[in-house]
C-alpha cells in the first residue's frame, strides 16, 4: 500500500505546526507562517514535497470557504448598496491598474501579450487575505474595510475574463465568436438567478426541515453540501469557484441559520486556508532569488506604492476623506490568489519566460508577507504619514457623537448596534430609558439613525469615543458586540475609571464567562442562554436604570 500522501501530510503539518508556533510566540501574523512553511517544504526548498498540484486542489477550498463564511456577513440589500464600492472604485481600479502595467511592461521592452498578463495579475490584490485580517481586526464593515472588499469583490468578478484571455494568447483556448461571447453571458446570468432562486425559496425551507432532527453531522454535511453545489454551478459557467461560494453565503445570510452555518463551517475554513498559503510558498524557487533580486525588489516597490497610491486617489475622488483613502490604499497594496492563478497559467502557456515569471512571483510573495503587518496597522501608518488628516478624521466623529449625546443624563451606552444591540435598545425605548448606541458597521448606524438619532458611527473600543457618548453621565454600559478581544479591550479601560458603572456584556461562548467578569463586567449574557435579551426587568431595576443611580454632581 502506498503511504506517500501520508508522508507528505505529516510533513506538512510537523513543519506548519513547528513555524506557526514560533511566529506566533514573536507575535507575527500566522499568514507569514504559512508561507514559511511553504518555502521550506516545497521543491525549491528541502523539497520534502515534490508534487503540489494535488496539494493545490485541495488547497483551493480554504479561498472557497473563506468566500462563502465573508457571503453569511452580506445580504442581496447590502450588495446593492455597496454598488458604488464595487462598480465604481473596483472597475476603475482594476482598469487604471492593468492599463498603467501594461504600459510601463511594454515600454521596458516585454511582449504586448505578456504585458497585458502581468497588468491582470497586478490588479488583484488578496481577497482571502484581507478578508481575514479584516475580520480578526473588526474592520470588515468600516468605511476603509467596506471600501476595500468593494474593490476585491470587482476583482474576483474580473479573473474570469483574464483567464481566458490568458487561455486565448497562449493557444490553449478558441477565439470566442460574438455569438458565442452572448451565449455565455446568458449561461451566466441564468446560473447566478438560478442561485438567487434557490437561496429564497429553498435553502431557508431545507435548513428548517434539516434543524428538525438536531444532528450536527447532518446540519454540517448540508453547509457543505449547498457550498459545493454553488461552486461548482459558478464554475461549470467559467467563473469561480470562490463566487459561487460567496453568492451561497449571501443566500444563507438572509436566514435564520446563519450563525450556526459560521460556526460548523469555521474549521474547515481555518485549515484550508492554511493550506492555500502553505502552496504559494512551495511555487516560489527560492534558488532563483540571488540572480533576480534587485529586479524583484523594483518590482515589490513599484508594484505597493503604485496600488496604494491609486487606490487612495480613487477615494479621495470618489469623496472619501484622506484618512479612510490611505488606509483602503494601505490594505490593497499587495499581490493577490487569484494574481497568482493568473501567472501560472501564463507561465505554463509560455507568455512568460521563467526570469520574468519567477520575479512577478517572488515581487507578488513577498508583497502578501508584508500585507498582514501593513494591514494590522494601517492606522497607526495613517496617523504617521498623514497626522492632520488622521487626527481631522477622528475629531469629526468625535464631534458627531458629542452633539448626538449631548442633553443625555443617566442613560446607558451601547457598544455595537446589530441584533442584540438594537434589540437592546428597543427595549430601553419600551421602558423610556434614553441611550447612546455606537457602531463601525456603516449600514447598522443608517438604518439606527433614520429611527433614533441616538446611533453613531465609531469605534467602541476607544475610550476618546466612548466619553464622547456621555459615558461619565452614563448609568450603566453594555457591550452587545461578540468580538472577545474588543470587549476585553472596552470592558478593561472602562472599569479603570469607572469603578461602580454597571457593564452587562455579552459573549458567544460560556468558557469565556470568567475572563469576563474577571476584567470586570458586572453581568454576562451568553448567547446560548439567550442574548436578545440582554437586560430584563430584573436587570434594570437591580441596577436602578429607571431612576438616576447618582447625583449628577457625584459622578462629576
Amino acid at each position: 500500500m502506498d503511504y506517500s500522501y501520508l508522508n507528505e501530510a505529516l510533513m506538512i503539518l510537523f513543519a506548519t505546526v513547528s513555524i506557526l508556533v514560533l511566529f506566533l510566540r514573536f507575535g507575527l501574523p500566522p499568514i507569514l507562517g504559512y508561507l514559511a512553511a511553504g518555502l521550506l517544504v516545497g521543491p525549491y526548498g528541502f523539497a520534502l514535497i515534490t508534487d503540489v498540484e494535488h496539494i493545490k486542489t485541495f488547497a483551493e477550498f480554504g479561498v472557497v470557504f473563506l468566500l462563502f463564511t465573508i457571503g453569511l456577513e452580506f445580504s442581496v440589500s447590502l450588495l446593492i448598496r455597496m454598488k458604488g464600492a464595487v462598480l465604481g472604485l473596483g472597475g476603475a481600479q482594476v482598469f487604471v491598474t492593468s492599463a498603467a502595467t501594461t504600459a510601463v511592461a511594454y515600454y521596458i521592452g516585454i511582449s504586448f501579450e505578456s504585458a497585458l498578463v502581468l497588468g491582470g495579475v497586478v490588479a488583484m490584490s488578496s481577497t482571502a487575505l484581507v478578508t481575514k485580517q479584516l475580520v480578526d481586526q473588526v474592520e470588515l464593515h468600516t468605511r476603509h474595510g467596506r471600501n476595500s472588499l468593494g474593490i476585491l469583490l470587482f476583482q474576483d468578478m474580473m479573473v474570469v475574463p483574464f483567464l481566458i484571455l490568458v487561455a486565448t494568447m497562449s493557444g490553449d483556448g478558441i477565439e470566442p465568436s460574438p455569438f458565442t461571447v452572448i451565449i455565455i453571458f446568458a449561461e451566466g446570468l441564468l446560473v447566478l438567478g438560478l442561485i438567487f432562486v434557490l437561496g429564497r425559496w429553498v435553502l431557508q425551507p431545507l435548513f428548517r426541515e434539516v434543524a428538525r432532527f438536531r444532528s450536527a453531522e447532518v446540519f454540517t454535511l448540508t453547509v457543505l453540501l449547498v457550498v459545493l453545489c454553488s461552486s461548482w454551478l459558478t464554475h461549470q459557467i467559467g467563473l469561480t469557484f470562490a463566487l459561487g461560494a460567496f453568492l451561497a453565503g449571501v443566500m444563507l445570510s438572509e436566514t435564520e441559520f446563519r450563525h450556526q452555518v459560521e460556526s460548523e463551517i469555521r474549521p474547515f475554513r481555518d485549515v484550508l486556508l492554511g493550506l492555500f498559503f502553505i502552496t504559494v510558498g512551495m511555487m516560489l524557487n527560492i534558488r532563483m532569488l540571488p540572480e533576480i533580486w534587485p529586479a524583484v525588489l523594483l518590482v515589490l516597490v513599484g508594484l505597493m506604492l503604485f496600488k496604494q497610491l491609486l487606490v487612495a486617489a480613487l477615494c479621495r475622488v470618489s469623496g472619501w476623506n484622506s484618512a479612510v483613502a490611505m488606509r483602503t490604499g494601505l490594505i490593497l497594496a499587495h499581490g493577490g490568489e487569484f494574481g497568482f492563478a493568473i501567472l501560472i497559467l501564463a507561465m505554463d502557456g509560455g507568455l512568460l519566460d521563467t526570469v520574468e515569471g519567477q520575479t512577478m512571483l517572488a515581487a507578488m510573495l513577498f508583497s502578501m508577507a508584508l500585507a498582514p503587518l501593513i494591514i494590522r496597522n494601517n492606522g497607526s501608518i495613517t496617523a504617521q504619514l498623514l497626522p492632520g488628516a488622521a487626527s481631522r478624521s477622528r475629531q469629526e466623529i468625535k464631534e458627531r457623537i458629542r452633539n448626538q449625546s449631548r442633553g443625555l443624563n443617566h442613560h446607558v451606552v451601547i457598544c455595537g448596534y446589530g441584533r442584540v444591540g438594537q434589540h437592546t435598545a428597543k427595549m430601553l425605548r419600551e421602558e423610556g430609558i434614553r441611550y447612546m448606541a455606537i457602531d463601525l458597521d456603516l449600514d447598522l448606524v443608517g438604518e439606527g439613525a433614520g429611527r433614533e438619532p441616538s446611533v453613531s458611527y465609531g469605534d467602541a473600543g476607544s475610550l476618546e469615543l466612548l466619553h464622547a457618548c456621555g459615558l461619565a453621565r452614563a448609568s450603566a454600559l453594555v457591550v452587545s458586540m461578540i468580538d472577545f478581544n474588543t470587549a476585553m479591550k472596552i470592558i478593561s479601560r472602562v472599569r479603570v475609571l469607572y469603578r461602580d458603572l454597571p457593564i452587562i456584556v455579552r459573549t458567544r461562548k460560556e468558557m469565556h464567562l470568567y475572563q469576563l467578569y474577571q476584567v470586570g463586567a458586572t453581568e454576562v449574557v451568553a448567547d446560548t442562554f439567550g442574548s436578545d435579551q440582554m437586560l430584563t426587568d430584573e436587570m434594570l431595576s437591580r441596577f436602578r436604570l429607571k431612576e438616576p443611580p447618582f447625583d449628577e454632581e457625584d459622578q462629576a
